[in-house]
């Protein structure tokens, strides 16, 4: 029989590798947002996260300190704008996320209707 101790060092390695980062969830899917777009504004990421403008704002500084997203503020006559997208650092680490995690997701053990225990 093989003991958890002796069965998890590598997963947990994988999952400890992971971009921590972007790993959270919100900000995973405002990466995932503009992964898939040029550039998104403001109304349309709170709109499409559902997250509110505080939280958004917060999660976008994040991003933008680590080089991941570029932020630009214009107005629109006389509406502030902020449209924000992927940089190029940012379009790597994404990759890079996703190629780690599917690594890491394809280590994880099955779950098997033998492997779990009733209580």
């Amino acid at each position: 029989m093989t003991t958890a101790d002796e069965n998890s060092g590598g997963r947990a390695a994988g999952i400890a590798s992971l971009d921590r980062l972007i790993h959270e969830p919100a900000r995973l899917l405002i990466m995932t947002i503009l992964a898939t777009v040029e550039a998104a504004d403001f109304v349309y990421l709170a709109r499409e996260t559902s997250l509110t403008k505080g939280n958004l704002g917060a999660h976008l500084v994040r991003l933008e300190g680590a080089g991941y997203i570029e932020i630009e503020k214009t107005y629109r006559g006389k509406v502030p704008r902020t449209v924000c997208r992927l940089s190029d650092a940012g379009s790597v680490a994404y990759r890079a996320y996703r190629q780690a995690l599917r690594r890491t997701a394809d280590q994880l053990p099955d779950v098997s209707a033998t492997s779990r225990r009733s209580g």
